[in-house]
């Protein structure tokens, strides 16, 4: 056991347990639950929400592996993170963090997705796209579980264990939040805020522990279809959306902004080679003419809200995201 974990209180020591594999702790990540709340009392913390791609990072000994929250091994795509964490005085962790690539000091998710596509290191560090891994969380060091411990502990912990260096930071938090710093990171143009309970748990599913307090409506969606272009427009006209409820594709309706003319045309010859016979939507999508795919691609998608039909009102393209699996893909629904 390392000098940090003998200097914690015996109650926190009886809380250590032994990790799992580096791989079979990296799966399975602590997720967040959207909540409208804007009112906290003690025991919150409070962190910037980010825009950009879940990854857990893993050493032990020479190993380093970086996976996205499906479980996906992404070290390719950003050897850099890999090569910081290889570097880090300790040799045995598991940390949870975001990494995110940045356009006029805000975050861009569309800006990473060219570094997301790729899993050759050499064409990931041609594309001139810097990456910043923001480490919020440390659930394994020196082969020790942490995950019972408090998320208090967790950090202060994480803090002292790596040396945080560009590209690897560490994320602040503040100790009070509510409907005005809220107010104040969306001014910023920050996505929002993640509360979470100071004294929760690691719990590798979504859990109302955790918070997400969005400044603008968005989620992912899986694609099932798309319409032909019209006019000049290259490409598609829109893709056809849905999520699933209960195994079956709800039909949550079409996106036709958000794209230039290369992602038009790279995606189109992306569904063009999953297009199927029939619509994979439970009911009728009424568009005449339209194309359906194998509904395995997801996009994250803008949008103001949901109408009482359960269609989206103003949706736009953010981008299409690897790190989710088509199948878990479900409306998000307001928790605590």
């Amino acid at each position: 056991m390392s000098g940090l974990l003998r200097g914690l209180p015996e109650a926190q020591q009886r809380l250590l347990g032994v990790a799992p594999g580096a791989v079979e702790s990296a799966v399975g990540p602590m997720l967040a639950v959207l909540s409208d709340r804007r009112e906290f009392g003690a025991g919150w913390m409070f962190e910037r929400k980010l825009d950009g791609m879940r990854v857990l990072g893993t050493r032990d000994s020479d190993r380093v592996r970086l996976f996205s929250r499906t479980g996906r091994g992404v070290s390719g795509s950003f050897p850099e993170i890999a090569e910081a964490l290889a570097g880090q005085p300790s040799d045995g962790f598991t940390v949870d963090g975001e990494i995110v690539a940045f356009a006029q000091g805000r975050t861009d998710f569309a800006r990473l997705q060219r570094r997301m596509q790729l899993t050759d290191p050499r064409r990931a560090r041609a594309t001139g796209v810097d990456v910043t891994y923001y480490v919020f969380d440390l659930i394994r060091l020196d082969g020790i579980d942490l995950t019972r411990l408090p998320l208090r502990t967790r950090k202060s912990l994480l803090r002292r264990a790596l040396d945080f260096r560009a590209p690897v930071r560490f994320t602040p938090h503040r100790n009070e939040g509510g409907r005005q710093r809220l107010d104040e990171a969306c001014a910023r143009g920050w996505e929002g805020l993640i509360a979470k309970r100071a004294d929760s748990r690691y719990l590798r599913r979504r859990s109302p522990d955790w918070l997400k307090l969005k400044c603008a409506s968005g989620q992912e969606l899986v694609i099932g279809g798309f319409t032909e272009p019209a006019g000049a427009r290259a490409g598609f006209g829109a893709l056809l959306v849905g999520h699933y409820d209960g195994g079956r594709l709800v039909y949550a309706g079409k996106v036709g902004t958000g794209f230039d003319r290369i992602t038009l045309v790279r995606l189109r010859a992306g569904l063009d080679a999953l297009e199927v016979a029939a619509s994979p939507f439970a009911s009728r999508v009424r568009e005449p003419g339209a194309h359906w795919v194998e509904p395995v691609l997801v996009a994250e998608i803008g949008f103001t809200e949901w109408t009482r039909d359960g269609l989206l009102r103003h949706p736009r393209f953010l981008g299409l995201r690897q790190d989710k699996a088509a199948v878990d893909v479900v409306r998000e629904r307001e928790g605590p």
